[in-house]
């Protein structure tokens, strides 16, 4: 690169030729001009995430954990394994690890190189989880970016864990379990439970496990 180059080099330009998302758009263009993928496939797809799946799935995950230690263990233990004991997720064979927050723990997923997540936990993901900004902040400066992206302030001492998932290995995070729920069963707890704080953008108040 020259001098010239370098002094002509667009940030944002660049940002958007290596967007993860303008590349999926492109190839699926490409398939479905060839023939090999119809738009109704791809609308049938992300009508299934969007309404029947969403992070309903991984909300059931969690507040089972929330109720039962056991099924807790078996979580952290083999995520994939213990989820599909819950929901149905034959169809996604990935890795799945869990990590669990803790009153002085955090835990935060990115993927550093596209946007590999847990779709059949979590839905289809979100729009910032996917841009450059996101991926980069999130390794750099985790804690600022939680408090000026997403308002979750988290005091000094709680030490942030960031989990870089790939394609072959997807990070969930579980939640603590919040304060004055103890009443609460299984399904009511469920509607508690967020898609962010499952990414660890959000942190759900703690006390209770």
């Amino acid at each position: 690169m020259t001098d010239a180059d370098e002094d002509e080099f667009d940030p944002d330009e660049h940002a958007r030729e290596h967007d993860p998302e303008a590349r999926v758009r492109a190839l699926q263009s490409l398939l479905i001009e060839k023939e090999l993928l119809s738009s109704d496939a791809v609308d049938d797809v992300i009508a299934t995430y969007e309404d029947e799946i969403g992070p309903l799935n991984g909300a059931r995950v969690v507040a089972r954990a929330w109720t039962d230690d056991a099924y807790r263990e078996r979580l952290l233990e083999d995520g994939m394994a213990a989820a599909s004991e819950v929901v149905d997720v034959d169809g996604d064979a990935i890795d799945l690890e869990v990590v669990a927050n803790a009153p002085d723990e955090h835990h935060l997923v990115v993927c550093t190189l596209c946007s590999c997540y847990p779709w059949a936990l979590l839905g289809l993901p979100p729009t910032w989880y996917k841009t450059p900004a996101y991926r980069s902040r999130a390794v750099k400066e985790p804690r600022t970016l939680l408090a000026e992206e997403f308002d979750t302030d988290l005091p000094s001492d709680v030490e942030i864990h960031v989990h870089d998932s790939t394609s072959e290995l997807r990070y969930m995070v579980l939640p603590q379990r919040p304060p004055g729920t103890a009443g609460m069963d299984e399904d009511e707890l469920v509607d508690l439970v967020s898609r962010d704080a499952m990414i660890g953008v959000e942190r759900l108040g703690g006390g209770e496990r």
